[in-house]
């Protein structure tokens, strides 16, 4: 059997501005299969998702996966006409909010970005992502843990970027001692930090919890700037937590984690912490 119907896609989100897309998509697809020849039946059977989905796909109420479409513009014979949507179908599946998150860090050409709470998104592996998730209450859904931990693993593609951005990370000691997950899971997070810290566009950098100053003390602090010399930034603890974009209070973000960075660990202090703390688990 192939995928399976709930592995298919993802409902679309009421009122999203991706719904005219997938519902394009879906009228596409229904085209392409009446064209074959094909009944909704038939299309199920020779692509190993149930019908109901098929239904659900061509009505536009489900985002369908790329290699769906890929799947099924061979099997439609469709000339290319489905496969020129599996990018937009790839971002339409997650979230709005990272969708729109995703796109910024796709234009970023420098990151600022400390937390205190758990890993950075950007630096999360996929146990550890899921463990996040998993654990919100009330609970989620695990179709909706699937799909955010896919869209959180989906970003990560910002690493591999050509020219590649500046990335610039503090993390607070207690989130790489917080075994999120499990211990193995732990262990395999911070080992994989270690490798993004060796990178030559990151630096990555421990904020010890035993320093007697921090600038960082309100909450996470996050800017990325941009080609065109604009930038964005965010903190919990400035401007009610609301994204500022005006010079003036970009300057305030900057500054607070200008002296964070200056207050934490240096890049090969931090490796060696996180060797430490490898070493404990």
């Amino acid at each position: 059997m192939g995928e399976g119907a709930e592995e298919a896609g993802w409902d679309v989100e009421p009122g999203d501005e991706i719904e005219p897309v997938v519902q394009a998509v879906g009228r596409l697809l229904k085209i392409c299969r009446e064209a074959a020849g094909m009944t909704v039946s038939e299309l199920s059977e020779a692509m190993g998702y149930g019908e109901d989905m098929i239904r659900k796909i061509e009505r536009g109420a489900r985002i369908p996966r790329p290699e769906f479409l890929d799947r099924a513009d061979q099997l439609l014979k469709a000339q290319g006409h489905l496969r020129a949507f599996m990018e937009d179908m790839r971002k339409a599946r997650y979230p709005k909010k990272v969708r729109q998150l995703a796109e910024m860090e796709e234009r970023a050409v420098e990151m600022l970005l400390y937390s205190n709470h758990n890993i950075h998104g950007l630096l999360q592996t996929e146990e550890y992502a899921r463990a996040m998730y998993a654990m919100r209450q009330p609970a989620l859904p695990e179709d909706v843990v699937e799909r955010e931990t896919a869209a959180r693993m989906a970003r990560k593609a910002v690493f591999d970027r050509e020219p590649a951005p500046t990335l610039s990370f503090v993390q607070e000691q207690v989130t790489l001692e917080r075994p999120f997950g499990g211990k193995t899971v732990l262990r395999r997070q911070l080992e994989y930090l270690l490798v993004v810290s060796k990178l030559r566009n990151v630096t990555l950098q421990v904020m010890p919890t035993d320093r007697e100053e921090h600038a960082g003390a309100a909450g996470m602090i996050e800017v990325l700037k941009f080609a065109d010399g604009t930038a964005i930034g965010r903190s919990d603890g400035a401007f009610n937590a609301r994204p500022v974009s005006n010079p003036k209070d970009l300057r305030i973000l900057e500054l607070r984690y200008g002296i964070i960075r200056a207050q934490a660990l240096t890049p090969r202090e931090s490796q060696a912490f996180i060797e430490r703390a490898l070493g404990r688990l």
